[in-house]
């Protein structure tokens, strides 16, 4: 059974999407989709995270339901003012 949600992808351009989620009830994953684990480097220091997939869940299938149009030049968001007095953008006063 395929348990299908819309999501709102930006790349390789805007659209609307539906995707697989994982199996709710899934006794391997408990319905997250994979398993997360720590791994260390060769000194034995935490190195980072990985995830591995579940096979209660496909996370690749994708289906394009609509391509959402770009907004005109003029109505993206633009770039606010910066504070003169600021130093890189940030308030040099103390916090009281």
């Amino acid at each position: 059974m395929i348990r299908l949600r819309i999501q709102v992808t930006h790349r390789p351009r805007l659209a609307l999407v539906l995707t697989d989620t994982p199996r709710p009830d899934c006794p391997d994953c408990d319905g997250e989709g994979g398993f997360e684990y720590d791994y260390g480097d060769h000194n034995g220091e935490y190195a980072g995270t990985e995830w591995d997939p579940c096979q209660c869940w496909n996370e690749t299938r994708r289906w394009l339901l609509m391509p959402l149009p770009r907004l005109p030049r003029w109505l993206r968001r633009r770039r606010t003012a910066r504070d003169p007095w600021a130093a890189n953008g940030y308030s040099n006063e103390p916090p009281f």
